[in-house]
């Protein structure tokens, strides 16, 4: 059976993360994820959508056995709560991904405040919530937070630089992210072919593992990323298209559908994202272009010279998405969309990538080794 250092580390049996991907959130499918043997995440952006993404806020709620009127922090732990019961019979384990930019300190600061709170005073709660992952931001300035505390610390960078910066801060786990990841990228078209190994040569050893994240979605992309010296793979647009996956019915069809060259990167609410392409992208690639040229240049902004205009549409695009608006839809995926195409269950998902991984490293070997 294929294992490494991260199942031996957080206490899972593949090496396999479920991102935390918004604004849906991932309430279901990380339950569905840990009791698969994988390290199922939390996302946490919901929170913050009750005035931009009613509802969007009221599903994130829902779907997380939650009141939509209660405050922010009773809702995390009711999600928190709901999570720990419905994984309790698999014993599986679980974490939180947070997002950390500016312009989300406030919320990440609630969130993590919450998080440790909620672990301190329940003793299960401890033992299986075990992970931490930060990401959009600098993870240093959370170091004396969260080093403080017994959760295993992830944090999501871009590069080599970052990665520096995150063992500075003492980050137990690194997912190295390549351009090629869904959502959220980063500013330079760094992929996860050189920016993987690079990262892993930078920065792994006795203490700090690196993970790999855009690209995987498969046995034989989480076999690759294992040969390349990482301790594992973080799969977003993969899980997101299952059966338990929270996110709406159009947004994995979107996935399944898509073909070849099948994204493209616009304006996203903490920088550039990757979106599916549609006549609705490519409107928001255009006035990407025109409004804020960084995001295809390299070239960081400032979040105060933004133009609003191009978040505006954003937020309505990903609000039409909840109301089964294809036209106005704005889906964001990584560039494996155009290999996804079907709707698996969670655990069959696991089970086959697990299968093919085992089998596409044992033929390696055969066939290249003597």
């Amino acid at each position: 059976m294929i294992k490494s250092r991260l199942c031996d580390l957080v206490g899972i049996k593949y090496p396999i993360i479920q991102a935390g991907m918004g604004p849906f959130g991932t309430n279901k499918l990380c339950i569905a994820a840990a009791n698969a043997g994988v390290l199922g995440l939390l996302s946490s952006s919901g929170i913050t959508t009750k005035d931009s993404q009613p509802e969007i806020y009221k599903y994130f709620c829902h779907s997380g056995g939650a009141d939509p009127d209660a405050d922010p922090e009773t809702i995390l732990r009711t999600i928190f709560q709901q999570t720990l019961e419905q994984t309790r019979e698999a014993q599986g384990i679980f974490g939180i991904n947070v997002m950390v930019s500016a312009e989300m300190k406030q919320s990440a600061a609630l969130i993590i405040k919450t998080v440790i709170k909620a672990r301190e005073e329940n003793p299960e709660m401890k033992k299986r919530f075990k992970v931490l992952v930060t990401s959009a931001g600098d993870p240093l300035p959370w170091s004396d937070t969260i080093k403080k505390t017994d959760l295993i610390w992830m944090h999501v960078m871009p590069s080599v630089k970052a990665a520096l910066r995150c063992k500075k801060a003492g980050v137990d786990v690194i997912v190295a992210s390549g351009h090629e990841g869904g959502f959220h990228t980063s500013w330079e078209p760094v992929h996860s072919m050189v920016l993987l190994p690079a990262v892993v040569e930078a920065v792994s050893d006795e203490k700090t593992l690196v993970v790999g994240a855009g690209g995987f979605c498969d046995g034989k992309t989480l076999a690759a990323a294992l040969v390349l010296g990482a301790d594992g793979v973080q799969m977003g647009t993969r899980f997101l298209a299952t059966r338990e996956s929270d996110f709406h019915q159009i947004w994995k069809e979107g996935i399944v559908e898509a073909g070849d060259r099948a994204t493209l990167i616009a304006r996203g609410f903490v920088g550039p994202a990757r979106w599916l392409k549609t006549p609705r992208s490519q409107e928001h690639a255009r006035n990407t272009l025109q409004k804020s040229p960084g995001v295809f240049l390299g070239v960081p902004d400032d979040y105060t010279t933004i133009d609003m205009s191009l978040i505006n549409f954003e937020t309505e695009s990903i609000n039409a998405v909840y109301r089964g608006d294809r036209e106005k839809a704005l889906l964001a995926a990584g560039e494996v969309a155009q290999r996804i195409n079907d709707l698996p269950g969670v655990e069959e998902l696991v089970q086959r990538i697990v299968r093919e991984a085992e089998d596409t490293l044992r033929g390696v070997t055969t066939k290249y080794l003597d």
